[in-house]
Order: structure tokens, then C-alpha cells, then sequence
């Protein structure tokens, strides 16, 4: 942890929002330590100069996502991002996530991120129970690889924050969600195919998508929402032409 190691002496200019939607940069001097985290300073900052900062953490190893911030501008995982590799790059400004209300300092409300899951069908509906023989699945086969390719995705909003065209159009679905339901669309034991593709092809679903790829730049697992945004354009393209699977 940041606040235990040795350190040279050396200060980082650190600036974090403080307030909620009004609110401004506030200044701080913190200690450069070796192998630092972005998180590592705003725990710093919480422990020894400002009790009251929020935010919010869990692993602090990459794995839940919870910690995802906006760091000189780009949205990131703060537990993954060493203060070193940002080295140049002027005082360290840390803000919440783009295009999410804003409860107080680094705190965002995730709600109207979760919700465009459910607008855009991203509920599994079986299409057997679990007497019923499971499924035979090919692992090779182009529905599980697409699949696979997006399936890992954790809700940590970073896709949602990096995206412009869910700044311009609040209604637009987002990466996540038409991620989520390009893996569905799939998913042969999903028993709502045609419910999900009628969600995902109305004005905010995937036709919104600019093909900016910065959601694909930005994912911290190495998902391309951009790639299942365009699978879920050519599936509807085929059912409009009576082709069939995507």
C-alpha cells in the first residue's frame, strides 16, 4: 500500500473533484511512492488529508471493476494504473466517470448505466430447465467464439464513460449493453433472440453507434464492443433480408 512503502521525498501535484454535478478540482500534495497506484492516491489523500473524499474500491487487483475513474482525461481502472507510467503528463487529475450523475466526489451513480441492460434485453431467457439435456456446444464453432469474445465484461463503466456518442444522445443503449446482447444473440440456448435483436435495433440501439472505437480502446479487459455492435448491425441486416443467423 502507497502510505507504507519508503518514499524519496518527491510530492505529486494531485488534483481531485470534490461535489457533485457543481463542485471543482481541488488540489493536494501526496508522496511519490514506488510502484504507486492511482488508487494508492486517493487512499492516501481519504487517510491523511480529507476523511470525507468518496470513492470507491473492492479488490484493488483488477478483478471487480469498482474503482474506475477518470485519470488526465481517460477513463481507467485505478487500481491497475501506475502513477509512473503517467510521467509527463502534468499534475494527476482524477474525476468520476463521463456520463453518469455525479453523487459526490468520485462517486457516480451506475444506475442508468444498468438499466440500458435492461432495455437492451440483456436478460437470459432459457430455453430449457434443468431437467432437460443440456445443449450440445462446439467450442470452435463462430456463435461461441463471438460469444466468448464478449462474455467477460464485469459492469465497471468504463466503456459507457469513454463513449461520446452516449454523451450526445443520453437515450443511445451503449458498448456494455449491445455487448451483452451480441452475446445472446448467439447464445443458442437463449430463448428470446428475435425479443433482443427488436431492443437493440430502434434508433438508440446499435444503428447509434459511430464505430469511434473508443469503447475497444478503452476496455480494461480487452473486449471489442465495437465488433459485437457490428455483428449486431449485419444480423439485422439478414433477418430484414430473410438470411437467418447472424
Amino acid at each position: 500500500m502507497a502510505d507504507a512503502a519508503v518514499g524519496d521525498g518527491r510530492m505529486l501535484d494531485v488534483r481531485i473533484w470534490r461535489g457533485r454535478e457543481q463542485g471543482e478540482l481541488v488540489p493536494y500534495r501526496v508522496p511519490a511512492r514506488a510502484n504507486q497506484t492511482v488508487l494508492d492516491v486517493v487512499s492516501w489523500v481519504q487517510r491523511h488529508l480529507a476523511p470525507d473524499l468518496a470513492y470507491r474500491f473492492a479488490c484493488r487487483v483488477g478483478v471487480c471493476g469498482s474503482c474506475a475513474m477518470t485519470v488526465n482525461g481517460r477513463p481507467r481502472w485505478t487500481c491497475r494504473t501506475h502513477v509512473g507510467r503517467l510521467a509527463g503528463e502534468g499534475p494527476l487529475v482524477i474525476e468520476p466517470l463521463r456520463n453518469l450523475p455525479r453523487i459526490r466526489d468520485l462517486v457516480c451513480d451506475l444506475d442508468p448505466f444498468l438499466e440500458r441492460w435492461q432495455r437492451a434485453g440483456g436478460r437470459f431467457v432459457a430455453t430449457s430447465t434443468r431437467r432437460d439435456p443440456l445443449p450440445r456446444i462446439t467450442p470452435d464453432s463462430r456463435s461461441r467464439r463471438a460469444v466468448d469474445a464478449g462474455i467477460e465484461c464485469i459492469n465497471c463503466a468504463v466503456c459507457h464513460a469513454a463513449c461520446d456518442v452516449v454523451a450526445w444522445r443520453p437515450e443511445y443503449l451503449g458498448p456494455a449493453p449491445l455487448n451483452r446482447a451480441w452475446t445472446l444473440v448467439n447464445d443458442i440456448r437463449h430463448g428470446a433472440r428475435e425479443e433482443t435483436l427488436d431492443r437493440v435495433g430502434g434508433d438508440a440501439g446499435c444503428h447509434a453507434c459511430h464505430s469511434q472505437t473508443s469503447c475497444s480502446e478503452f476496455c480494461p479487459v480487452g473486449i471489442a464492443p465495437t465488433a459485437a455492435i457490428a455483428g449486431l448491425k449485419r444480423s439485422l441486416l439478414r433477418r430484414l433480408l430473410g438470411r437467418g443467423a447472424p
